[in-house]
């Protein structure tokens, strides 16, 4: 009989390899312990920690492949902590290799400079004048997190 934590990590399992399928990519070890990183964390996370969590399992060039792919696909965006490091989050369910719908707010702690996706805060459309085209739109809020707020008190 599986433990329940085999039982959550078979189910991740068969989800990622369903989002892989569905973009068209190689079912890899890499992407697969990346997405189960990236799944497992409340806030974005930077290429520099993703290194440190896998360890030698994946090389650093294989890493940049696989975030620069991800990115590319709609499966993972790209948001900017304060000291311009990039961060990466999981993607909605909506978004494909030709257009990224996480317009949402992210939240930046000032403190410890963790980056969240705040899904429920939506940026609104923006309407552009003739001849424009929009690539992205990026609103962050900065402020301190539940925790470093706590620990201000």
């Amino acid at each position: 009989m599986l433990s329940a934590t085999e039982n959550t990590q078979g189910a991740a399992d068969d989800k990622f390899v369903r989002l892989l399928r569905r973009n068209k990519l190689k079912v890899t070890q890499p992407r697969l312990r990346v997405l189960h990183i990236i799944s497992d964390k409340d806030t974005a996370i930077s290429q520099p920690d993703l290194e440190k969590l896998l360890g030698n399992s994946v090389d650093r060039v294989t890493l940049y492949r696989v975030l620069a792919t991800f990115e590319e696909k709609g499966i993972l965006h790209k948001i900017f902590d304060l000291h311009g490091t990039a961060t990466y989050a999981l993607c909605s369910t909506a978004c494909d290799e030709h257009h990224h719908h996480d317009e949402h707010v992210h939240f930046i702690c000032s403190s410890c400079n963790s980056v969240y996706c705040l899904d429920d805060f939506k940026i609104p459309s923006i309407n552009l004048p003739e001849g424009y085209q929009l690539h992205s739109v990026g609103v962050n809020a900065v402020g301190l997190c539940a925790h470093c707020r706590a620990l201000t008190k």
